[in-house]
């Protein structure tokens, strides 16, 4: 009787600052687990960015955003990228893409990736036409400006701008969000 393996987990890694975490990441990691047995979202803890959100509530954010999805993981890492990839076993690291001018950036990167760890692939995921001017950066500027963020960051992300943006709060309450937004 012949024994067979059973097939090896093909892991991605999706890395970032998700400093939040937004629609558009959800939709790329969303797409990611579709290709992927298991997408690791790894966090890069880097102590000369100045972040918003703790590491811890960035990594419970994303987890309460994916309510238990057992195909996600979520994790920080700092050092090399491809390290990293290496140590979870990686087949892949997955870059989201919003605009062309994305790309110069990101060819390099992967580009140096693959010259590093040449068993790790760089996968672009568009990100979907809906999300495409979003980024954190101006999510988190519309908030602290009280400007309606409810249908560019899942709920969990929503309630800890709130938290940290009075005016956010004060505006939601004045004009509630149309039913239907996340």
């Amino acid at each position: 009787m012949r024994m067979t393996m059973p097939p090896k987990k093909r892991t991605a890694i999706y890395p970032g600052s998700f400093d939040p975490l937004t629609n558009g990441h959800m939709d790329v990691i969303q797409r990611a687990l579709e290709i992927f047995d298991e997408v690791v979202v790894a966090i890069l803890r880097n102590p000369s960015k100045k972040a918003l959100f703790s590491t811890e509530e960035r990594l419970e954010m994303i987890r309460q955003s994916f309510n238990g999805n057992s195909a996600l993981k979520v994790d920080t890492f700092d050092g090399l990228l491809v390290d990293y990839a290496r140590m979870k076993h990686a087949v892949a690291i997955i870059r989201g893409m919003r605009a062309i001018s994305d790309f110069e950036n990101e060819f390099q990167m992967a580009l140096m990736n693959r010259k590093l760890h040449k068993d790790v692939q760089s996968v672009f995921l568009m990100t979907g036409l809906r999300w495409i001017f979003t980024s954190s950066s101006i999510i988190k500027e519309a908030a602290q400006f009280g400007g309606d963020i409810s249908d560019m960051v899942p709920n969990p992300v929503k309630l800890k701008l709130m938290e940290k943006f009075p005016l956010l709060v004060e505006k939601l309450e004045q004009n509630p969000p149309k039913k239907g937004s996340r």
